[in-house]
């Protein structure tokens, strides 16, 4: 393990950081270009022979370090209580008094960078929110590197392991793995996204601070005892479309399609006596519904028991401190979020239906976190199901049932255009980025005699 530079020495932060610059240009300098042929395209008809220089994943000397183990016990091992080591999708966040977070921005890139490790993280006033993907030492270095900062230390962190093939297909660059490069590419290989934002998870209420008050955390073990007891509302903190393939058994669904609404649809159910409004989803059972018609029709009102969940944990600790805020005395919510619920509970003994939705490539989760069944439309980034593919409005990387109404003629064209792109040069992008789909069509009609003869 090897120490990192405390953020508050600014220069020696900023000497490590052009140290790692230094090293990055030099290793830059020894890679060397592949020269494949081009990815044959999946539409019928004869494989393109054009041969097209494509640079991928860099070829450095010396070894390549073995693919990560996985498996269970990461947090115990990161917070130095044994266990597994790092390795597979690690999740992590912390809120923290973080008004000087843009310091951290590009010391902290440029270390993920160095040390290769892909993934997403966002920095803001309120704490760091992030998912990364790399080898166990790296992943455990950059961890290491965040937590120098007395703010940030006693991140909770939960690794998603997945098997050691998909792992090294991973570190060999290739499209197959759930975690490695593709056209959705949030966990591109040898790329990583550090961004600044308002909030590391978006309520829109600044008055929101989990720093100064927060519900009580459940352990997994506890959950099911919980919301089996009929006094206690169980409320799904995730949007539609997350809910859609997945739930707790009697867990109220707030229909919002982003966590921005979810305030509103507490003041409309909770927190209103004029309001008589009912919930929205289908699938929340008659008990959730009478309990909702009894909170509203109260005098004086009664804020009931409150259990909530999402995929982490991250937004149960807004949402419990913005129901505290509003009033409520018994708010729990369930720790680690559902991840770790399904790692640790038996199927036998789960309360779950169906699958969890996941923001990288393996799209759902199912118990014991193995990778479920759904797929990703990639015109609307939402989970799709073997059924929803048979619909006539379903277009691999166009449209699924759930935005083919939305989407407008042009906006169809363009993501075919984009398809296109990927099935023909394995790129997002390539030689045709930014061209119209019909002055692409003319294009590829016009030049096709000359790539065949300069192939030849």
């Amino acid at each position: 393990m090897l120490p990192s530079p405390p953020l508050a020495a600014l220069s020696k932060a900023a000497a490590a950081a052009a140290a790692r610059r230094a090293a990055t240009v030099a290793a830059r300098s020894r890679r060397r270009l592949l020269v494949l042929p081009a990815v044959a395209s999946l539409v019928p008809g004869p494989p393109p022979v054009l041969c097209r220089r494509v640079r991928l994943m860099p070829q450095l000397e010396g070894p390549r370090a073995p693919p990560p183990p996985h498996g269970r016990g990461f947090a115990a091992a990161a917070a130095g209580g044994g266990g597994g080591t790092p390795g597979g999708v690690v999740s992590f966040y912390r809120f923290a008094d973080f008004p000087d977070h843009a310091e951290l921005r590009w010391p902290l890139k440029e270390l993920c960078e160095e040390l290769r490790v892909s993934g997403g993280i966002i920095l803001a006033p309120e704490g760091i929110n992030g998912s990364i993907c790399g080898t166990p030492e790296a992943v455990e270095k950059v961890l290491n590197f965040i937590q120098s900062d007395d703010r940030l230390k006693g991140l909770r962190m939960i690794q998603s392991p997945v098997t050691p093939e998909d792992e090294a297909i991973h570190h060999g660059h290739t499209s197959q793995s759930p975690v490695g490069a593709g056209e959705d590419a949030p966990f591109r290989w040898d790329h990583v996204r550090v961004k600044l934002k308002k909030e590391i998870v978006a309520l829109g209420d600044p008055g929101v601070m989990p720093t100064k008050t927060v519900g009580k955390y459940v352990k997994p073990k506890d959950w099911n005892a919980l919301i089996s007891d009929p006094d206690t509302v169980v409320i799904d903190v995730r949007n539609m479309y997350e809910i859609r393939i997945g739930k707790f058994k009697r867990a109220v669904d707030p229909c919002t399609n982003s966590f921005r609404e979810f305030p509103s649809w507490v003041d409309d159910q909770f927190q209103l006596a004029e309001s008589d409004s009912q919930l929205c989803s289908e699938n929340n059972d008659n008990t959730i519904g009478r309990q909702s018609e009894d909170v509203n029709s109260s005098k004086p009102k009664e804020l009931p028991r409150v259990a909530m969940y999402c995929t982490g944990g991250i937004r149960c600790e807004k949402a419990s401190s913005f129901l505290l805020s509003k009033g409520f005395k018994e708010v729990y919510h369930l720790e680690g979020g559902i991840l770790k619920y399904l790692e640790e509970i038996p199927k036998a003994e789960s309360l779950w239906e169906g699958e969890c939705f996941v923001f990288d490539k393996r799209v759902s989760v199912e118990h014991g976190l193995a990778q479920g069944t759904h797929k990703l439309c990639y015109g609307c980034k939402k989970p799709v199901s073997d059924e929803d593919m048979e619909s006539p409005e379903w277009e691999y990387g166009v449209s699924c049932p759930y935005c083919f109404a939305t989407k407008s003629e042009e906006e169809k064209e363009r993501a075919r255009a984009r398809q296109r792109q990927f099935e023909t040069w394995g790129v997002i992008g390539g030689p045709d980025k930014g061209r119209s789909p019909k002055r692409l069509e003319a294009n590829h009609t016009a030049e096709e005699p000359k790539q065949l003869s300069s192939s030849v």
